[in-house]
């Protein structure tokens, strides 16, 4: 009964905000045109020192109730404390859903209540859309969002509003002085479009494409710059086979350089005695190898012949007694001579006369 009571008297506040007129701390008749069949998230900012008090939704078409926090089948009220924000989705909208909506935030008195209003405008064909009503982006990057008009619009004013501080940035201006830089550019036909650089995560949040009195809000959302990291999971079977693979990779190595070893220090030590075998093969050969003296001539050289008789001889010399002595006397004689007085091709014998 208590509580049949205050909603009643809350009730009867909001029928006479709507009789008299409210005194809003942020009025807004902007349009808000949605596609038959369509769906539509809307924002609305309010101030952090109402962050606990109660946020509401309220529609022409339905003043029987008020919705906070809920979430049904085609709508949604949402509050977000940490962003001083809540929002309200509505779903599957018809051309019933024509008309004016409140966003209200209950500031502590029963006769202080702040809101933003918007009218939805329902048609098939609505006059501004936007591609993609919400919009991804990455630190430091771009982002682009085209919005399209109808042609009873392409002379009017097209800006790019920020729904958190009210900064609004029209076409054919480059506004550097915000972050991220923001570039509007018009077809003067059917589209414009919006152009974010330089993106920063701050830069989260919602915004509005306007043409005249419409608009339609876009969510932009900036993530942090992509990191790019190497996890490894090895199971402990996988993890028991690699320690056993190395183990037996790294015996092998040290195995196979022991081998090399080996060969190489066999290899030079048997080059190394074969070396010796062979110095001292040529020592005996050297050693026991006998000089022949060969006398080598010509036809026309001539042959001598001497014949020498080995006595014991004893001669009284200052040599010693027992040396034996034998003296020998070779005489050449010219080629003319031996062909004159030796009939045997000019040969000589000489004898050795004894000596006494």
């Amino acid at each position: 009964m208590v509580t049949y009571g205050k909603l009643s008297i809350f009730y009867s506040l909001i029928c006479f905000y709507l009789i008299l007129g409210f005194n809003y701390s942020n009025a807004s008749s902007n349009t808000i045109p949605v596609q038959t069949e369509g769906s539509v998230t809307i924002p609305c900012h309010y101030d952090s020192k109402y962050t606990q008090q109660r946020k509401y939704w309220y529609s022409e078409w339905n003043r029987s109730y008020i919705y906070t926090n809920t979430t049904k089948e085609n709508l949604s009220v949402i509050d977000y404390p940490d962003q001083s924000l809540f929002t309200v989705t509505l779903r599957n909208l018809q051309n019933k859903h024509n008309g004016l909506c409140y966003f209200l935030v209950e500031t502590g008195g029963s006769t202080a209540l702040s809101y933003l209003q918007f009218y939805l405008q329902i048609k098939s064909v609505p006059d501004l859309s936007v591609v993609s009503s919400s919009v991804t982006g990455q630190e430091g990057g771009n982002i682009s969002v085209q919005c399209l008009y109808s042609s009873e619009y392409k002379n009017k004013l097209k800006q790019w509003c920020r729904y958190k501080d009210k900064r609004c940035s029209v076409v054919g201006k480059t506004d550097t002085s915000q972050n991220p830089s923001v570039q509007i550019s018009d077809d003067g036909r059917e589209f414009f479009t919006v152009v974010m650089t330089g993106l920063t995560e701050s830069d989260s949040g919602w915004y509005s494409g306007h043409v005249g009195n419409l608009l339609v809000p876009v969510q932009i959302i900036v993530t942090k710059k992509k990191t790019v990291t190497v996890t490894t999971d090895i199971s402990p079977e996988k993890d028991t086979y690699n320690k056993s693979l190395s183990v037996w990779l790294s015996t092998s190595a040290a195995v196979l350089l022991i081998l090399i070893l080996i060969c190489a220090f066999t290899w030079r030590w048997r080059k190394r005695h074969n070396k010796e075998e062979y110095e001292k093969q040529i020592i005996i050969e050297r050693n026991s190898a006998k000089t022949t003296d060969r006398v080598s001539r010509t036809p026309k050289d001539p042959v001598i012949f001497s014949t020498i008789n080995y006595d014991n001889i004893k001669i009284s010399s200052s040599l010693e007694p027992s040396a034996d002595i034998t003296y020998s006397t070779i005489a050449i004689a010219p080629v003319n001579l031996l062909k004159s007085h030796c009939p045997a091709e000019g040969i000589i014998y000489s004898m050795l006369p004894q000596q006494q």
